[in-house]
């Protein structure tokens, strides 16, 4: 099995969405790395991309311009997933959330490589050790980021079963060097820990809007005024210390919350909406009205406004309450 030392070289499988943040991410960290996709079109828009992020990384004082180049040119591309591989010590795979394509790119990776590269995917909606050759679960992790990759710090790494636990442990410290905030996980859950807290949050949010409580910007507001800027101080358990075990308890004892009534099914307002074809920034509107806003103005002022918090929070778990 490699050490963390003999990883040189990452293969990122996959230039959409996650991609080009994933392989910024790994090439910061100093490994020379390797995407993969399909098409010219897809490679171009990944090159923009990472020039765009790059960009911001250094008018945020994250990196000079002259550390934007290195990491830029420790990226290079390959058209297939054999060269994208061939000499590669981790594989970090991020292509759609579809079984058949994960399925058939697993079995031609099983082809390539030797069994001693770490492989990982970027799944957040299947079991991914379902789905790959029984072949390749010895050497076969989940490393979950969150969008937009190349900011956000988390990263949920879970190993399979027949994997050594020093596989897990190796892609956290890899990650940690790289800056993220790696947190390992003891066995695979769908949903991993944020989706299903998420989730969790999901399901109130479409019972008060279908039910007429309140609208979106309330929900917002007093989400960003309240528990979310609280839980970069305490999270989530700690403010149950805090607030006293025995009033969380009376909580349930007293059943202060019911849960609300077919949660697991469609929300009628989030249902309206994608009928509608209002699906968010992608297509200017969603509970919001993006129309004549540049999209991509809009989403350098988030990184930005991420930074900003995100530093604050760094310096929070650095001296923990």
């Amino acid at each position: 099995m490699k050490t963390l030392a003999d990883i040189k070289k990452i293969a990122v499988l996959g230039a959409g969405t996650m991609g080009p943040g994933i392989a910024q991410t790994y090439a910061m960290g100093g490994y020379q790395v390797t995407m993969w996709t399909r098409s010219e079109n897809t490679r171009n828009k990944a090159i923009a991309s990472l020039q765009s992020q790059l960009k911001t990384f250094a008018e945020e004082g994250e990196l000079t311009a002259e550390e934007a180049e290195a990491v830029m040119g420790r990226i290079s591309f390959a058209l297939t997933v054999k060269e994208a591989v061939a000499g590669a010590d981790m594989i970090q795979e991020t292509i759609v959330e579809n079984r058949d394509a994960k399925t058939d790119l697993y079995n031609e990776l099983a082809e390539y490589i030797d069994g001693d590269v770490i492989v990982a995917s970027n799944t957040s909606a299947m079991n991914i050790f379902e789905v790959v050759p029984e072949k390749l679960l010895p050497q076969m992790i989940i490393c979950h980021w969150y969008a937009p990759p190349h900011v956000i710090p988390l990263v949920e790494v879970v190993k399979s079963e027949q994997a050594p636990q020093e596989m897990a442990d190796i892609a956290v410290q890899l990650l940690n060097n790289c800056g993220k905030t790696a947190v390992l996980m003891k066995k695979f859950i769908k949903g991993y820990i944020v989706n299903r807290l998420q989730q969790c949050l999901n399901r109130e949010v479409f019972y008060l809007l279908d039910n007429g409580y309140c609208d979106a910007q309330a929900i917002d507001l007093a989400a960003k005024a309240s528990f979310i800027p609280r839980a970069c101080v305490l999270g989530l358990c700690k403010r149950a210390d805090f607030g006293g075990l025995d009033m969380t308890a009376n909580n349930y004892k007293n059943k202060s919350y019911t849960m609300p009534v077919n949660g697991d099914e469609m929300p009628t307002s989030l249902a309206k909406l994608v009928e509608e074809g209002n699906l968010g920034i992608k297509t200017g509107k969603g509970f919001y009205d993006y129309e004549g806003v540049d999209i991509e103005e809009l989403k350098k002022k988030r990184d930005k406004q991420l930074f900003e918090i995100f530093r604050v929070t760094k310096k929070f778990m650095a001296d923990p309450v």
